[in-house]
């Protein structure tokens, strides 16, 4: 497959998976003013916070005090992330733009490190999420799949095993009369190359081939954007990214682990293949160099230091 998609949806989460992952505490007028300058550059989502206990991840213990104070603009969706009814309740609190999702783990032993449970315990809570999302009347239309394409800690994680939670997380839908439309591939350890994205999501498209399948990838071997354009031509249209390359996972164990595939850079490299992101990359770019400022060392996105080609043509003439 490699005819490219005319439009891509960039869903940026610098502000929460950056500000999670970063060792010293960043005030939080600083988060606010990131997200502020985000919400100018044309993204149209935006994931502000996460909503989880600050005793195993402090640089979110002020998550409630960032939601009050960025400016919300028309047309952008602001979310969050939670892993548990507590999380999904203050999230609803919030006000933001909560939907629901259904997320299962490939691994057995990373969803013992990140959320003290078995795959069988986890897959049980996802009824009761599901129960407690219907209860505030949210729609469920996405699942996610947590270490799909490898784990630090478990190895290579075979195509079958998650082809079998996807169908796991239809039955588990159906069951509660839901319907999902879109299946999340998250690369959590950064396990992911060009040849094993084409290779699952070939599989996964294979097998349903009307079910939208968005990229949630790392950087930390470099592979980011490589493993993007595999994506790309298979027609993947969706991916999380973060503003600067900011983050990493903090149960990942890794000593260098980055954050998601970097949000200026993917959108600079669909730009110049002619895909339309809806964003504007020189504003982008300012909101990068930002991101470094505000967390005070070198952070790995290139375009922010090199810029954008279209200004170095206009520079030109």
């Amino acid at each position: 497959m490699s005819d490219f998609p005319k439009f891509v949806q960039l869903n940026e989460e610098g502000p929460r998976e950056g500000f999670q992952f970063e060792k010293g505490p960043i005030p939080t007028a600083r988060k606010i003013e990131l997200i502020d300058a985000l919400s100018e550059t044309g993204l149209n989502q935006i994931q502000v916070v996460s909503f989880v206990n600050p005793n195993r991840v402090p640089g979110m213990a002020d998550a409630d005090e960032v939601v009050r104070g960025f400016k919300r603009k028309p047309g952008v969706r602001y979310t969050a992330l939670w892993l548990n009814d507590k999380g999904l309740k203050r999230a609803v609190a919030s006000g933001l733009d909560i939907k629901g999702s259904l997320s299962l783990t490939a691994s057995e032993k990373f969803v013992q490190r990140n959320q003290q449970r078995s795959m069988a315990d986890n897959l049980a809570a996802q009824h009761e999420m599901i129960r407690l999302y219907q209860s505030y009347g949210l729609p469920v239309e996405r699942g996610s799949i947590m270490a799909a394409f490898g784990c630090n800690f478990e190895g290579e994680i075979p195509h079958e095993r998650v082809l079998g939670l996807v169908q796991t997380m239809f039955d588990l839908a159906a069951e509660h009369g839901l319907t999902l439309k879109t299946v999340s591939l998250a690369d959590t350890m950064a396990w992911a190359t060009p040849v094993s994205v084409r290779a699952l999501v070939g599989k996964v498209r294979n097998r349903w081939p009307d079910l939208k399948v968005a990229l949630h990838l790392h950087d930390t071997r470099g592979m980011g954007i490589a493993n993007a354009y595999a994506g790309l031509e298979m027609g993947v249209d969706t991916f999380d990214s973060t503003v600067a390359g900011l983050g990493g996972c903090p149960f990942a164990a890794h000593k260098g682990a980055a954050g998601n595939v970097c949000t200026e850079d993917l959108a600079f490299m669909l730009h110049e293949m002619g895909i339309e992101t809806g964003i504007d990359l020189e504003k982008l770019i300012e909101a990068a160099r930002l991101a470094e400022d505000i967390v005070g060392h070198p952070l790995p996105g290139s375009v922010k230091m090199g810029g954008s080609l279209d200004a170095l043509r206009r520079s030109l003439h």
